[in-house]
This record gives structure tokens, C-alpha cells and sequence, in this order.
């Protein structure tokens, strides 16, 4: 990849707090969207993007597409899955990458699985952390490298376009007093109640 992307990976690094294999697949996979839909990093919600996981590639695409939960241009659905689907509102395209089941991080380096156990359960040696970091970042930059098809499954799809972002009214919780939007809070005895104050009632249905 040219510098200037592995500049912007930096700046995803910075955000995330850290490199790691799961963040350059999200740079890579946003950074596919970008070029298939032919759009820059959405400044409003130019682009959408839905995630189906909340892991650390989600970093990477809100700092290179501009898709956040705050500006509601990032939807989450708990799926489990390394998937995305990026919309370009402006001319309706839409294209699903998602990881593909033939690549398999570890296959950059077999032998890193024993460390990232040390690493991970906190019986790491200093030199083994340094080790460790080493390693990783020479996976980081297989990834950033290697080709889309290799990493993903691409296609372009047909989705029905996402409400733009709404903003609701606030009314006061009827118990903790917290100011709540509207879309929000549940009715109990005529009164408005936000969800941490309400009462779960379920028969299982």
C-alpha cells in the first residue's frame, strides 16, 4: 500500500490505542468501501456504515470513513460476525466485505499462538512482550498488504436505505428524574420511566 494509506493506519493506531491484526483488517475493509463506492470520509451521513461486530476494526472504519455512533452513521448489529456494509447514501450503492473464511490470521505466523497465550494470561516476560509486539506488527503489515480477495468476500448488494439520524425530545424519568429521549422510555402507571429505572415483565413469549 502506498505511504500515505499506511499514514492513515497510523492515525487509525493513535484512535485505537494500539496496532493489532483485528484493526488493520477494519482499516483494509474500509478502506475497500471507500474505493468500490467511489466516496471520501463522509464529513454528516454522506456514508453509512452497519457493523456486525464491535471488535477493533470498527475503529478503523469510523477514523478513515467518518461513520460513528455519535453522528449515527454507524449502525451495530450484534451478530458476531467480522461483516460490513457500507451505503453511500449519495447514489444509493452499497457493497458487504466480509472476512473471509479461508484466511486465517494465524496462518502469518503458526508459531505466535503459544505467546499470545503467555501475553494474554499476564505470564509474559518483558522480552516476550517485546517479542510478542514484534511479531504482531509484521502481521499488521502482511494484512495491510496482502491482496482484498484474499482477506474478504466482496459484493455489491441492494439494502434498504437507513433512516438518517433523528433527534428526539427529552422528557424526565418519572423515578431518577434523568432526562431521557423520547424514543426511549417506557410507560409504567401512566408515567414516563427511562430503561434503567423500568421493570423487565416477561412471560417468556
Amino acid at each position: 500500500m502506498p505511504g500515505e494509506a499506511h499514514d492513515r493506519f497510523a492515525e487509525a493506531a493513535r484512535f485505537h490505542g494500539h496496532i493489532c491484526p483485528g484493526l488493520a483488517l477494519g482499516y483494509r475493509a474500509a478502506g475497500i468501501a471507500l474505493e468500490r463506492l467511489r466516496s471520501g470520509r463522509a464529513e454528516d451521513e454522506e456514508l453509512v456504515t452497519i457493523a456486525e461486530t464491535d471488535a477493533c476494526g470498527v475503529d478503523a472504519i469510523q477514523v478513515l470513513t467518518g461513520c460513528t455512533a455519535g453522528k449515527g452513521n454507524l449502525l451495530f448489529k450484534d451478530h458476531g460476525k467480522h461483516a460490513f456494509t457500507f451505503i453511500n447514501r449519495v447514489t444509493g450503492d452499497a457493497v458487504r466485505v466480509v472476512g473471509n473464511p479461508s484466511f486465517d490470521t494465524d496462518s502469518l505466523d503458526p508459531g505466535l499462538a503459544s505467546l499470545r497465550t503467555r501475553v494474554m494470561q499476564g505470564q509474559a516476560s518483558g522480552e516476550e512482550l517485546a517479542e510478542y509486539r514484534r511479531r504482531i506488527n509484521r502481521i499488521v503489515e502482511k494484512i495491510l498488504d496482502l491482496p482484498a480477495e484474499t482477506l474478504f468476500t466482496i459484493r455489491e448488494v441492494d439494502v434498504d436505505m437507513p433512516e438518517r439520524a433523528r433527534i428526539f425530545k427529552s422528557v424526565p424519568c418519572a423515578k431518577c428524574g434523568e432526562l431521557t429521549a423520547e424514543s426511549r422510555v417506557r410507560v409504567e402507571d401512566g408515567k414516563f420511566v427511562c430503561r434503567s429505572c423500568s421493570k423487565e415483565y416477561t412471560r417468556r413469549w
